[in-house]
């Protein structure tokens, strides 16, 4: 953080920004907008009402935030979400997921922070749309989402993911990139986040490129703190007004990048949850200092990201990929249906269930290890998300059958997989976090950031002190102050 985020650095960059804008009439939404769609103005809503949500149109800028309707043309108002209940999920917690997959484009809310770290670096003149690349490095939707933002406003971008990742992902992608070369695929799969981070470094040597990487760019965190912290804590306030004692006992994320994680600082704010990071049991870094392969797709690790605000986390938890990959198909199987409506889950509950890709169950199991490992009852509620849905992942169904039910799911092996994954959840894999469990996972970003990757010890150990993020969040107001003066220059607004 310095004051290059807030001040036009380099002029003709701005300037031909500015022009690259105008000939093309593209406006940009403000942080503001996205966190309360309804500032949006009437006419601009007017013309989003004939926008294909899935066309690749710069009016599905505006559409980049949490309230869009079932049919992700309109508002709606509340964000979309379900409360899963305890014949569900054998806690009295309700869990409260929102549901990730109206986000235009990509189906994921991913391009939400790909959105603001492009734009926070557009208005400060910090990147030419008409002469540089973008390249996002991800493990899935973000580069997904990074490339949706680029094709909509005419610039050049890059995806770099894992060449293990799901079919659909590089389906995508290959119907969205400018040239089959656009995505570059990295070994491994979700553990390889350092394979990513090489081939960032050796295409950074070209300045054409610009790394635009989720896992330290801020402007990520504050997307999700002030849009998805507001907008999560909107949903809670609706459910709370069906059961007035309701608390927030606790915000479940896996961490990935880390940005989500930061709308659980909003939500500690304002209604004091607990802040419960996740990760896959084959690599459990925060909880063990592990590393290994797992397939929960959509988080990254073996290392701490530097958005992640470790010293306000309250616990980490570890899921096994056998729980989401088993329960993906008991999500989406006829006979895991037959037996949850048996067990007394509502139809309403069921026709949710596609909303839930694999990271999203991870979600799902961590906040029932969380409720019982924290004690929490029918009054005190836990708040998670779906990132994705079941559509991104549908390759891995058959995957999944073949490696853990010998090819074959039925009644029997659903009746197995509800009692071990859900009904008979877990304690172990917890970690309630102290001041000492906090310092020790943070100086695990030590090894990435400061010795790989140059950050310099100072700004790495700032990040410790709570006055540092708080200090971030008056870039907010100032970046949409510039959003505003960019738009009235280039004529949009």
């Amino acid at each position: 953080m310095n004051r290059h985020d807030t001040t036009i650095t380099d002029r003709a960059t701005y300037d031909r920004a500015l022009e690259h804008f105008r000939t093309r009439r593209i406006a940009l939404p403000t942080f503001a907008e996205l966190a309360e769609p309804k500032r949006i103005g009437a006419a601009r809503r007017g013309q989003l009402a004939g926008v294909d949500p899935d066309a690749a149109d710069a009016l599905n800028l505006f559409r980049v935030h949490w309230y869009n309707d079932a049919a992700r043309t309109g508002l709606a108002e509340v964000p979309a979400h379900v409360v899963l209940p305890e014949a569900l999920t054998g806690i009295a917690s309700p869990i409260i997921v929102a549901l990730g997959d109206r986000f235009p484009m990509i189906h994921a809310h991913k391009v939400l922070p790909a959105y603001a770290c492009l734009v926070s670096r557009l208005v400060t003149g910090r990147f030419d749309p008409a002469r540089q690349r973008a390249l996002w490095p991800s493990t899935g939707n973000y580069c997904r989402g990074g490339v949706a933002i680029s094709r909509v406003v005419g610039c050049h971008g890059v995806a770099i993911l894992p060449a293990g990742m799901s079919d659909e992902r590089f389906a995508w992608l290959e119907r969205w990139v400018t040239e089959p070369g656009d995505i570059i695929r990295t070994p491994g799969t979700e553990s390889n986040v350092r394979e990513i981070y090489d081939a960032c470094a050796a295409l950074s040597k070209d300045p054409v490129n610009v790394i635009l990487n989720q896992f330290n760019e801020f402007a990520n965190y504050l997307a999700h703190y002030a849009v998805t912290g507001r907008a999560f804590a909107h949903v809670f306030e609706s459910v709370r007004a069906r059961a007035p004692s309701l608390q927030l006992g606790a915000f479940v994320s896996a961490s990935g990048s880390a940005g989500t994680l930061g709308a659980g600082d909003w939500l500690k704010e304002h209604h004091g949850a607990k802040i419960v990071a996740v990760e896959a049991l084959e690599c459990p870094t925060m909880l063990y200092n592990g590393f290994g392969e797992h397939n929960i797709q959509g988080i990254g690790d073996k290392h701490i990201p530097y958005i992640h605000n470790v010293t306000n986390t309250d616990a980490a938890v570890a899921v096994s990929d056998h729980a989401t990959d088993q329960l993906f198909v008991l999500f989406n199987d006829p006979a895991g249906h037959a037996l949850l409506r048996a067990r007394g889950v509502g139809d309403d509950v069921i026709a949710a269930l596609p909303h839930f890709g694999l990271s999203s169950i991870c979600n799902i199991v961590a906040a029932i290890k969380t409720a019982k490992t924290l004690g929490l009852g029918a009054q005190q509620a836990i708040m998670t998300v779906a990132t994705d849905g079941a559509a991104m992942y549908t390759s891995e169904k058959p995957k999944a059958v073949a490696k853990h039910f010998g090819g074959r799911f039925d009644a029997a092996r659903a009746a197995e997989t509800f009692e071990r994954h859900l009904a008979k959840a877990s304690t172990e894999d917890v970690l309630v976090m102290g001041p000492t469990e906090r310092d020790r996972i943070f100086n695990l970003g030590y090894f990435t950031w400061v010795e790989q990757r140059g950050v310099s010890l100072a700004d790495f150990e700032a990040r410790r002190d709570q006055a540092f993020w708080r200090g971030l969040h008056g870039l907010l107001p100032a970046w949409d102050e510039l959003i505003t003066a960019f738009n009235r220059s280039s004529g949009a607004a």
